[in-house]
């Protein structure tokens, strides 16, 4: 294998920064992770340079791609704002790196580096019209257009997660009302389901006996693993975060036509559990039902890989 082959993807999250040097196949060569400093900043720019020097000194990696919860510019080189680490809004982090280390540095949205690795080496493999959805805590997403990845006019395209679905819905941390992620998240599982609990609680003991016995001990492992067990009050839980999710994509799918829906993220552990219900209210709310094809809805193959692996991959190209 070639040298110049190999390039460098970093993971940045609210506790840890994963590090791995990545060959032209996809694959991870080795790995490096360190804390997230609680202070962000400086820190934590000091703390990904580290890994990025370690890993390069050893494999001669030729460039660097940082994935990054947050709004970045259209540049890739400044994060604007970012939700989850103190002190990182509106750095220009490509800059400080560049004092930092000697290659070439790329900054990329999580999402939008998750879509690129399941579109170059995961689920999307060969589709150049493809669009993901991240379900975790929020919900997230990338845009694949003509083999590429879509960022918009400012940098910010894909915020699949804030776009509105109930009118003055649930208030949601972006401050507006009904957004999808407030309906179709992992954080809206359960709270379907602590709602059910409420409503019918002579039905939910054996759902609550699987964690500490109260309504705040439900989460989204506890879920799953009761739905697969047919439990009613979590398997209604999946049907409606499903049929929120489903609704969603159809008005995704009308503005954007894609061949393909990836959807990852740590709730699609729950299989089709979720992808039926979701595939269902889709087909069933896609406007011209009947004059159009569907998109083929897959869950994502690389699970917490995709985001270091395509912000690699994008530097690699960059």
């Amino acid at each position: 294998m070639s040298i110049s082959e190999l390039v460098i993807g970093v993971d940045v999250g609210g506790t840890k920064v994963l590090g791995g040097v990545v060959d032209s196949n996809g694959k991870i060569i080795t790995e490096l992770r360190k804390d997230t400093p609680v202070s962000g900043g400086k820190d934590l720019t000091n703390v990904i340079a580290q890994v990025i020097n370690e890993l390069q000194a050893g494999s001669g990696a030729i460039a660097a791609g940082i994935s990054i919860a947050g709004f970045i510019s259209s540049d890739r080189s400044t994060i604007n704002a970012t939700p989850n680490i103190a002190n990182y809004n509106g750095i220009n982090l490509q800059a400080e790196l560049n004092n930092l280390v000697n290659i070439p540095v790329t900054i990329e949205n999580d999402a939008n580096a998750a879509a690129w690795g399941e579109a170059k080496f995961g689920a999307g493999i060969d589709c150049l019209e493809m669009i993901m959805v991240t379900v975790g805590t929020g919900i997230g997403g990338g845009i694949v257009y003509d083999g590429k990845i879509y960022r918009g006019g400012f940098g910010m395209a894909g915020e699949f997660g804030h776009m509105r679905l109930v009118p003055d819905g649930h208030i949601c941390g972006c401050t507006r009302r009904g957004c999808v992620e407030q309906y179709a998240s992992g954080t809206a599982l359960v709270r379907h389901a602590r709602e059910a609990v409420t409503a019918s609680p002579d039905l939910a003991r054996s759902l609550l006996a699987r964690g500490d016995g109260t309504i705040e001990g439900l989460n989204g492992k506890i879920l799953t693993a009761a739905a697969k067990d047919n439990d009613p009050i979590a398997l209604a839980a999946f049907n409606t975060t499903g049929e929120y999710l489903g609704a969603a994509i159809a008005s995704y799918c009308t503005l954007f036509d894609p061949l393909m829906v990836v959807i990852g993220g740590g709730v699609v552990e729950a299989g089709d559990i979720l992808l039926k219900p979701t595939i269902e209210s889709y087909q069933r709310l896609l406007p011209f039902t009947g004059k159009r094809p569907f998109a083929n809805i897959v869950p994502a193959k690389m699970k917490n890989e995709a985001g270091l692996i395509g912000a690699a991959d994008l530097a690699r190209n960059s």
